[in-house]
């Protein structure tokens, strides 16, 4: 496009621009000229730069210092560090948990309950309600959920503050328990902290989830606290002497026949029905009225000698009852998941947990780590900085192969470090957390960017010195050649993202206007980074560039100057008889 394109439709519908007499003496004079008589902003650019550049390393140490202070203020100022950028949704969730053997009409009823409180909100278009056990990611004592689909979003107020006001209204709510929550709008799915429980003794986790949870429930932040552990109940465990069964010469598969009969019965075949597709099991088992754990006792276990009275070798005895049995790397696991509040970020609630982890007196046979998105966000993290690392070193290669020089190639590659800086300063400016996903893929985009004007100046530079300008002169004009260019650049690049940046939505269909869309909500970190990050990178190289370019001729004339002297004395001395 810029190299064939552009210049046959130049050269087909192309006129004289609008190049006033005065931008053309500036040109002529930054080009061969008197450096003096260049006018305007180049002017006062240059003329700055002449007394800046006497002492190049003070500018260097003063970008430093700035980016230095940028980096510290957003670190004690700044929102924090988010995985995924926080967007208003069109609906929210409600759940509704309860204990105890519930029948699906006794659900039913504790969720009109909390249906009764909603119903009526103005912000709530449309209200689904289930009744019944959740989904495999459901909790255990999940009983039914409220899905709420709101009005447009600006005719409401925020999905946080109507989730508030439920929880409002359903507070004095007694034996039930209301979570509210948002929808996921990326990664991670499910509740933002997730913490596994394992190990090799399960007798052992039971205590150390308590005590992590009791850490949880303390801190303000952490909201919707459930975990895997079994619900209160009781299940009865047969144990077998086996030495005494086979005393009285009694099968051991016999005994758990004979118990299924009181239970759900023995399989003894299938059946299909004319009228389904699907085979029905036929299972043999003793009438309504004997089923019961008093029955257990009573049984007879038929062996050579006869019958033989079941409790004579068995043994019935309560247990903690366990309807799921997870295990991870084949050790016992139980998981916590809770919620954050709205007002804190995620990252910084689970720093916080991880630092009261080692005072709790957990067993050191347990082990606790952070799963979910946290594990998630550490991955994506640890796979962005190798992708930047990458994107420099092939950027490098190239700047090093055309330039010839591994001092210019890591003089452009220095536009990409201040640049970072650009970036926490816009985030500071909007007051936005910085995004793992978006701001990192803001800044691996930005690398390729900012780079161009540390490019273009440097070409130019090396250009005027193979001409024979001495560095100070070449350094000058090449500031005053390339102002206007770069400026442009960066200024076109900024305002074409400022829509984004601001959240403005223009539709000039139905002539409408608006800012802070949901839909622009998912870009605002992406566009902060790559024009935070242009403009300061580009003000910064407009002083940084110069300066270094100058270092490395001051240091190349006096190298040059010690070999001189180095020869002479070597002249000197074989010159001496």
């Amino acid at each position: 496009m810029a190299l064939i394109f552009v210049p046959t439709l130049g050269s087909v519908f192309g006129r004289t621009g609008a190049t006033t007499p005065e931008m053309k003496r500036n040109l002529a004079a930054a080009e061969t000229g008197d450096l003096n008589h260049v006018t305007g902003f180049t002017g006062t650019y240059v003329r700055l730069l002449r007394r800046s550049l006497k002492r190049p390393w003070r500018n260097v140490a003063a970008v430093t210092g700035l980016l230095l202070a940028v980096y510290a203020a957003f670190f004690v100022f700044g929102r924090g560090v988010e995985y995924f950028p926080e967007v208003e949704m069109p609906f929210g969730m409600v759940d509704i948990r309860a204990r105890g053997d519930l029948s699906i009409d006794e659900m039913d009823e504790l969720v009109r309950q909390v249906e009764n409180r909603v119903l009526g909100m103005p912000e709530i278009e449309n209200l689904y309600v289930k009744v019944g056990p959740g989904g495999d990611d459901a909790a255990s004592d999940h009983i039914g959920s409220l899905t709420l689909n709101y009005v447009d979003w600006d005719e409401r107020r925020k999905s946080d503050e109507i989730l508030a006001e439920i929880r409002d209204r359903t507070a004095d709510l007694v034996g039930i328990t209301i979570e509210t929550r948002k929808p996921d709008a990326g990664p991670p799915i499910g509740k933002p902290i997730h913490i596994e429980v394992s190990s090799r003794f399960p007798a052992l986790l039971e205590a150390a989830v308590a005590d992590i949870r009791s850490i949880m429930e303390q801190h303000p932040a952490v909201t919707n606290i459930e975990d895997s552990r079994p619900l209160p109940g009781i299940e009865w465990q047969i144990d077998v002497d086996r030495a005494e069964a086979a005393r009285f010469g009694a099968d051991i598969s016999l005994v758990g026949a004979m118990v299924q009969l009181v239970t759900n019965g023995i399989k003894i075949g299938e059946y299909r029905p004319d009228d389904s597709d699907d085979e029905i099991d036929i299972r043999v088992r003793y009438p309504e009225q004997y089923r019961s754990l008093s029955q257990i006792d009573q049984l007879r276990i038929p062996t050579d000698d006869g019958q033989v009275p079941i409790s004579t070798f068995v043994e019935r005895k309560p247990a903690q009852k366990v309807s799921t049995i997870t295990r991870i790397d084949m050790q016992r696991t139980i998981s916590i998941d809770a919620d954050v509040h709205s007002d804190y970020l995620v990252s910084d609630v689970v720093a916080e947990l991880r630092e009261l982890m080692p005072t709790l007196s957990i067993d050191p046979r347990v082990s606790a780590a952070f799963r979910g998105g946290t594990e998630d966000q550490e991955e994506d993290m640890a796979f962005l900085e190798r992708a930047m690392l990458m994107a420099l070193a092939i950027m490098a290669i190239i700047l090093v192969t055309q330039f010839n020089s591994i001092y210019q190639a890591g003089l452009i590659l220095t536009a990409v470090l201040f640049s970072t800086g650009g970036v926490l300063l816009g985030h500071l400016v909007m007051d936005k957390p910085f995004g793992v996903i978006m701001s990192s893929v803001g800044v691996i985009t930005l690398a390729g960017i900012v780079v161009n004007n540390n490019i273009v100046f440097i070409d130019t530079y090396n250009v005027l010195r193979d001409r024979g300008l001495d560095a100070y002169d070449a350094v000058l004009r090449t500031c005053a050649i390339r102002l206007r260019p770069v400026l442009l650049t960066t200024v076109t690049t900024i305002i074409g993202l400022m829509p984004m940046v601001l959240g403005v939505n223009i539709n000039l269909i139905d002539r409408d206007i608006s800012v802070g869309a949901p839909s622009s909500q998912w870009w605002t970190q992406l566009a902060s980074s790559v024009a935070g990050g242009l403009a300061f990178a580009t003000i910064l190289t407009l002083v940084l560039t110069p300066s270094l370019l100058m270092i490395q001729a001051n240091i190349s004339r006096r190298l040059a100057a010690r070999r001189d002297r180095r020869n002479e004395r070597s002249s000197a001395t074989a010159a001496t008889p």
